[in-house]
């Protein structure tokens, strides 16, 4: 337990940009137990982190996608 919570650290500490560990963190410590459990710990957290990181941009990007503005239709007369 006691590596899990170094490897941990220091994927938080090597992804410490906003942009870069945004689900990194939850999903690595979410696959280093995972991976505990089956015995590979290590490989568990990076997994972790890389599926938390796409998870979290794929919901950004409907975040995004979602508030974006409605354009104006192309009949009505204005440019």
């Amino acid at each position: 337990m006691k590596k899990f919570i170094i490897c941990t650290a220091v994927l938080g500490l090597a992804f410490s940009s906003s942009a870069l560990a945004k689900g990194c963190i939850k999903g690595a410590i979410v696959g280093g137990v995972a991976g505990s459990v089956a015995g590979h710990g290590k490989v568990g957290a990076a997994a972790g982190c890389v599926i938390g990181h796409h998870e979290a941009n794929k919901a950004a990007a409907e975040n995004a996608k979602a508030q974006a503005p409605i354009s104006a239709s192309k009949g009505d007369g204005k440019n």
